[in-house]
């Protein structure tokens, strides 16, 4: 990883970063791809449930929410 380079559990409230990488693979994989998380998507940290986990991100004009062990495996480049 470069040092720009974070995982998406990592990015502040309110910032934007762009998907460089997944990490993930099987079914957890499957499921990010679908959901349209794929090189290059910019991704915006919205919101952080009372316990802070999940977290709401906006994806693709929608608001999804990923666990940390989800998010972890998505790797971003703050824009």
């Amino acid at each position: 990883m470069n040092c720009n380079q974070i995982s998406l559990n990592q990015l502040p409230l309110g910032r934007r970063a762009n998907v460089t990488m997944l990490t993930s693979d099987g079914s957890t994989r499957r499921r990010m791809l679908d959901l349209g998380i794929i090189d290059g998507t910019e991704i915006e940290a919205l919101y952080k449930s009372p316990s802070g986990n999940p977290v709401a991100y906006l994806i693709r004009g929608a608001v999804i929410a990923l666990r940390s062990d989800v998010s972890e495996k998505i790797i971003v480049s703050e824009s």
